[in-house]
C-alpha cells in the first residue's frame, strides 16, 4: 500500500487531530525528583492524564481510573462470545524529555513533503541528505509534522498514546470487528526511567503487553540494553589554598582524572549498534566531595559485569593516586528483555503476523536504550516495542510521519485481531 493510499485512510483524520491536540500538552518529567521518590516528577502531567481519562470514559471504556501515582488504565470489554480469548494491554508514556522545553509547542505540519530542506522558524534544519528516513518520506510525498524549533515535537511518545486511543476508537466505533479484553496503560516518567516504579500490577490482566514507543516503520523490538547507573562520590580534603601544601587533597581533580581515564571509544558519542558504553551525566561537588553520575548499557550480561568492574577499578585507583576516598553505588536500571520475551514465542509471533497483514515486513534492530516494556518484561508480562513512526526524538528536529503513524494504528487493529483468532 502506497503512502497516498495509506493517507486517505479514515483512521488518518482522526489520529492527525488527537497528535496535534496532544503534543501541546506539557508534561515533561524531572529526573531529580523522580530518583528522589516523587511520582509523578511533574505536576504538569497530571493535565495529560486526565484528559486521556476523560477521553477514554468518553469512548465507553470499563472501569477507567488515574491512579494516586499518575497512571491512566481502562480495558474494552471482550465482544460477545469472545471472553474466552487472551487479554492484551498496550502501553505508552504521556512525559516527555527534560532537556529540550516541552512547553507550548507548536506543531507544524508539512503536507506533501517533496525532500526539500526544512528551515524551521527558529533556524532549525531538517536535511535529507542527513536524514534517510527524511528523504524516504520526501519521496513518498508523505505528510510530516514538526514543532517550530523551539522545542520538541514530543512524538515521543505521544505518537504513541494517538495511535493507541485511535485503535481503541476504531473498536467501538466498529462492533463487527470481534476481540477479546483490551486493556491499555498510559504511564509517567517513563524519561526518568521510573515508568514502571508504581504500575498498578494488580488491574493488569493481561498475561503479555505491547508498548507504542519505537521509531522507524516496520521496527520491531524485542532487545535493549541492560542498565546501570553508577554514582561515583570521592571524598577529598579542603584547606586553604594558601597553605594547602602537603596535605590538601582536591577532589574535583579527582573526579576530572577519573573521567579522563574512562575509555573515550566506549561513550555514546563513538559507539552504535551493539557496542555498550560508559555514559557520564552530571558532575558537581567541590574540593572535599565531588561526585559523577555514570550511565552504563551493554547488551550481554557478561559485558555488564566487567564495565561495573571496570568503574571500581579506575575509581579506586584515582582515590589512591590522590590520597582519598571514593565510594562507587551501582543502581540497576533494567535488563536485556531478550531472554524473558524468547521464553514467550507466541506473544512475538503474532505480533510479526500484525506486521505483516498490516503490509510491512518487520525488522529487529536492538533498543540502544530501554522502554517501559523492558521493566514490564522484567516483572513477568512480556512486552515487545512497536514503532510509532516518530523520528529525532529528544530533540528540536524531531519529526513525525503521518504515513507511519496511520500505519502504527493498522498494526494495533491487526494485533487484537490476530490474538483473537488464536
Amino acid at each position: 500500500m502506497g503512502v497516498q493510499q495509506i493517507l486517505n485512510s479514515p483512521l488518518t483524520a482522526p489520529l492527525k487531530e488527537r497528535f496535534l491536540r496532544y503534543v501541546k500538552v506539557c508534561s515533561q518529567s524531572d529526573s531529580a525528583k523522580a530518583d528522589s521518590g516523587i511520582q509523578p516528577s511533574t505536576e504538569c502531567q497530571w493535565d495529560m492524564a486526565n484528559l486521556l481519562r476523560d477521553e477514554l470514559k468518553a469512548l465507553g471504556l470499563s472501569d477507567v481510573q488515574t491512579t494516586d501515582k499518575c497512571y491512566t488504565y481502562a480495558y474494552l470489554p471482550a465482544s460477545s462470545g469472545m471472553e474466552g480469548k487472551p487479554s492484551i494491554c498496550l502501553l505508552s508514556h504521556i512525559d516527555t524529555v527534560e532537556e529540550v522545553s516541552g512547553k507550548d509547542v507548536k506543531p507544524i505540519i508539512h503536507e506533501n513533503y517533496s525532500g526539500e530542506v526544512l528551515t524551521l522558524p527558529y533556524g532549525n534544519v531538517l536535511d535529507p541528505k542527513e536524514d534517510k528516513a527524511l528523504a524516504q518520506a520526501g519521496k513518498e510525498g508523505d505528510t510530516i509534522i514538526t514543532s517550530d524549533g523551539n522545542t520538541l515535537l514530543g512524538a515521543d511518545d505521544k505518537a504513541g498514546v494517538s495511535e493507541i486511543m485511535t485503535a481503541l476508537e476504531y473498536f467501538v466505533s466498529h462492533p463487527e470487528e470481534k476481540h477479546g479484553r483490551i486493556e491499555v496503560i498510559f504511564s509517567p516518567d517513563e524519561e526518568t526511567g521510573h515508568g514502571m516504579d508504581n504500575v498498578p500490577l494488580e488491574l493488569i490482566k493481561s498475561k503479555c503487553a505491547y508498548t507504542v514507543d519505537g521509531g522507524h516503520v516496520a521496527e520491531l523490538e524485542t532487545e535493549c540494553f541492560n542498565a546501570y547507573k553508577s554514582d561515583v562520590v570521592f571524598t577529598g580534603k579542603a584547606l586553604h589554598t594558601g597553605t594547602a601544601r602537603p596535605n590538601m587533597i582536591n577532589a574535583i581533580n579527582m573526579v576530572s582524572s577519573f573521567v579522563q581515564f574512562l575509555p573515550h571509544h566506549q561513550m555514546p558519542e563513538t559507539t552504535d549498534g551493539r557496542m555498550g558504553f560508559y555514559a557520564p551525566m552530571e558532575i558537581s561537588g567541590g574540593m572535599e566531595t565531588a561526585r559523577i553520575t555514570l550511565f552504563l548499557r551493554d547488551f550481554e550480561d557478561e559485558g555488564m559485569k566487567k564495565r561495573l568492574s571496570l568503574v571500581e577499578e579506575l575509581a579506586t585507583a584515582t582515590a589512591h593516586s590522590y590520597g582519598g576516598e571514593v565510594k562507587v553505588t551501582h543502581t540497576r536500571q533494567y535488563i536485556n528483555m531478550k531472554k524473558n520475551l524468547d521464553m514467550h514465542p507466541e506473544v512475538e509471533r503474532n505480533l510479526v503476523h500484525a506486521y505483516k497483514n498490516a503490509g510491512i515486513e518487520p525488522v529487529f534492530p536492538a533498543i540502544r536504550g530501554g522502554t517501559d516494556g523492558s521493566r514490564l518484561t522484567e516483572m513477568g508480562i512480556p512486552t515487545p516495542n512497536i514503532f510509532t513512526g516518530g523520528h529525532n526524538f529528544h530533540s528540536r528536529s524531531e519529526w513525525a510521519s503521518l504515513s507511519q503513524m496511520v500505519t502504527a494504528v493498522n498494526v494495533l487493529i491487526q494485533l487484537i485481531a490476530e490474538w483473537t483468532k488464536n
